[in-house]
């Protein structure tokens, strides 16, 4: 017997518009595929004018409120979608309204990667689901392919394009020459980045979303602390074109995640692949996710990883999937999300991971430079691949060296380059690239 879904809705922004949009839209469909009839019941947002979206839905104005109490403490509602972002007063809503029964879902991914623990072990005390796909990649269901799809799967290593804003100034870096600050403006103009993008261009947005990633992966919370991250900020467009140019490297900011069965590296920063591989053709503001299970092998996933309509995709996937396990009364009987708060998860120091690198220095240009920095490398085990040297183009004017190494361990590298960079024949900090070759 068919049953009614009532959803509250907390948050209506963008995405929560293009939920109601995509609901109206898709109701035969969602009906058929729930098995049951899905409604809002209340939409709350603390802008009073969002209210007059409603008619062009269907919706009576009765439905809107921006009273949080009357989604939380209303019986009739199953599901709570939260959608209004950032740790507080997010947290606080979704506590409360797990302790009173409610199922959820949820985009927040700045909340779920800081909160993990918390927020699932509440869940599975009190016998109701969260569900969370559009916290990563928006439209991409890479949430429900780790949780469900591969779970049969010891996954190897994932590498990421989380970071729909990099990967767009990144591109025009890269193909139109831009250097960053025109890359960044551009994004902002056509939409691609907020006003303040600070989370995007230093890393701490996909930092979340690895978090997230990972934590599903090894069914433990994988804390935001143990994840090391750089930005993109300090990258110039010679870089990206030495390393195209001279090496066939496309840059990247990679979210990383590997398993080498004693201890996970996970990691965020700007990588150089191989111009050949799939991730090296994610271009603009989309997203990828590159994943290599024990059994499944090698595998991507591809798409738009925000927008509107994408995150509105996933969020309602999510409601179909919890409104059929609420209609044959089943949500809540086992976890959807396996979180351990006692496993404790040994993650490396970064300066234990091994990868090849691109390094670009700066010297004067006279005999026995190479030779001498060469020589600093090998010291400390650090062997060198190939060698590009730029043609002097002012007289006495400092050069650029750019090596791509052998596989060394990074601890060992940046002591090395510490030391070059003491020399009396260099000019400038050195600049240090990882390169991710995934198929090695």
């Amino acid at each position: 017997m068919k049953r009614t879904i009532n959803l509250g809705l907390i948050g209506f922004g963008t995405v929560g518009e293009g939920v109601v949009k995509l609901l109206k839209k898709n109701a035969s469909v969602i009906e058929r595929k729930s098995g049951t009839r899905v409604r809002i019941a209340r939409i709350c947002d603390k802008n009073p004018r969002r209210a007059g979206a409603l008619n062009k839905y269907g919706l009576s104005r009765d439905v809107f409120t921006t009273k949080i109490n009357e989604v939380i403490n209303d019986d009739n509602i199953d599901i709570v979608i939260e959608l209004i972002g950032g740790c507080e007063p997010a947290r606080k809503y979704m506590l409360e309204a797990i302790r009173k029964g409610r199922h959820i879902v949820t985009a927040n991914k700045a909340l779920l990667a800081e909160h993990w623990s918390e927020i699932f072990s509440e869940a599975d005390k009190h016998k109701v689901l969260v569900y969370i796909e559009a916290s990563v990649c928006s439209g991409i269901p890479i949430i429900q392919s780790l949780n469900e799809g591969l779970s049969a799967n010891k996954i190897k290593s994932i590498l990421g394009i989380l970071n729909g804003t990099t990967n767009y100034i990144l591109t025009k870096m890269s193909k139109e020459r831009m250097d960053f600050a025109s890359a960044l403006m551009e994004a902002k103009k056509y939409g691609f980045a907020e006003t303040d993008a600070s989370l995007d261009v230093n890393g701490m947005d996909a930092v979340n979303k690895l978090v997230i990633l990972g934590s599903v992966t090894f069914g433990a919370h994988i804390k935001l602390s143990d994840v090391y991250c750089e930005g993109i900020e300090n990258i110039m467009q010679e870089d990206i074109e030495y390393a195209y140019n001279e090496f066939g490297y496309v840059l990247k900011l990679l979210a990383i995640l590997k398993n080498n069965g004693k201890a996970i590296d996970v990691r965020v920063h700007p990588a150089l692949v191989p111009g050949g591989h799939l991730l090296s053709s994610v271009d603009n503001e989309y997203n990828a996710v590159y994943i290599e299970g024990d059994a499944v092998g090698e595998m991507m996933f591809f798409g738009k990883g925000a927008g509107e309509m994408p995150a509105a995709s996933a969020v309602v996937s999510d409601i179909i999937y919890l409104s059929k396990n609420i209609n044959n009364d089943i949500a809540g009987r086992a976890p959807y999300i396996i979180c351990n708060s006692e496993k404790k998860l040994k993650v490396m120091n970064i300066k234990d991971i091994r990868a090849k690198y691109y390094i670009r220095i700066s010297s004067v240009d006279r005999p026995g430079v190479l030779s001498r920095v060469s020589g600093v490398l090998g010291e400390h085990n650090v062997s060198i691949a190939s060698v590009y040297q730029v043609a002097q183009g002012k007289p006495r004017g400092d050069v650029p060296i750019i090596m791509v190494t052998h596989i060394a361990r990074e601890g060992d590298i940046k002591k090395a380059l510490s030391k070059i960079d003491r020399l009396s024949m260099v000019g400038k900090k050195s600049i240090l690239i990882r390169i991710e070759e995934p198929n090695e």
